[in-house]
């Protein structure tokens, strides 16, 4: 990777310690966007995954979940029934298709895995292949895995219309790999790094906005909530993060080295 490609991800990494608390959503949008631009894909995804306890079995994907997705642009005309989604389904029923292997390799550390690369010829074209990325216009992916403990890892996939280049990868490899702090702002906006469960919609919304100086009446407002319907979500946030109070959440979130 040149110094001018270098430049720019440090850039980006300071733009990205810019956004507050609460902005993890925006902040991960302006990532993806800039990491599109630098490597030439069309569109990118962020998934939070998440490993059950206890035995596995003989799953092959080890009992690793994706409880939590954030798509950059959504796949029109159904931005909510797209290949994306029928992809995570086809994940939790473990009908496996073997792209699903490849973030399997190397779990537990960082790493990159792609399409182009990794799986044979004759996968592209498969039906699943045809179905869920040729049709939407994808010729390439290019994932990135960072794990955060043994049982959680956060993955950005990158979507082109062509084959990554080397640099490409290169480069993306080396834009998530200096950002422990903000895979971990993600996980736990979702509630699925230091949460016993992962959160609702309704509290992940809560949850932003306690992280700003807004009152728990105010959030109501903002919600449409009775203030008691609100307290109620903000206890059931402190129970599942574990804390007692607002400061204590607000801690989990500054301590970027945790």
């Amino acid at each position: 990777m040149n110094a001018a490609s270098q430049e720019d991800i440090h850039r980006l990494w300071d733009e990205l310690s810019d956004f507050e608390a609460h902005q993890a959503e925006q902040a991960a949008i302006h990532l993806m966007e800039s990491l599109c631009h630098l490597a030439g894909a069309w569109n990118a995804t962020w998934g939070g995954a998440t490993r059950l306890s206890g035995e596995c079995g003989s799953d092959p994907l080890r009992g690793w979940r994706v409880p939590a997705m954030k798509l950059l642009h959504p796949i029109m005309p159904h931005p909510d029934e797209g290949p994306f989604k029928e992809i995570l389904r086809l994940w939790d029923q473990r009908e496996i298709d073997p792209s699903f292997l490849l973030p399997m390799r190397g779990v537990g550390t960082f790493r990159t895995y792609s399409f182009r690369r990794e799986l044979p010829p004759e996968w592209f074209e498969s039906p699943f292949y045809q179905g869920h990325y040729a049709a939407v216009g994808t010729h390439d992916s290019v994932f990135v895995g960072f794990p955060l403990n043994p049982d959680a890892e956060s993955h950005f996939g990158f979507y082109s219309r062509r084959t990554f280049t080397d640099a490409e990868i290169a480069l993306l490899a080396y834009a998530m790999r200096g950002i422990k702090w903000f895979h971990r702002k993600l996980m736990l906006g979702h509630g699925l790094l230091m949460a016993s469960s992962p959160l609702t919609p309704t509290e992940r919304r809560v949850l932003q906005l306690l992280l700003t100086e807004l009152s728990e009446k105010q959030i109501g407002g903002q919600m449409g909530l009775a203030a008691s319907t609100v307290h109620q979500h903000v206890l059931n946030i402190f129970r599942k993060f574990g804390v007692r109070s607002r400061a204590g959440l607000m801690s989990l979130w500054l301590n970027r080295a945790g």
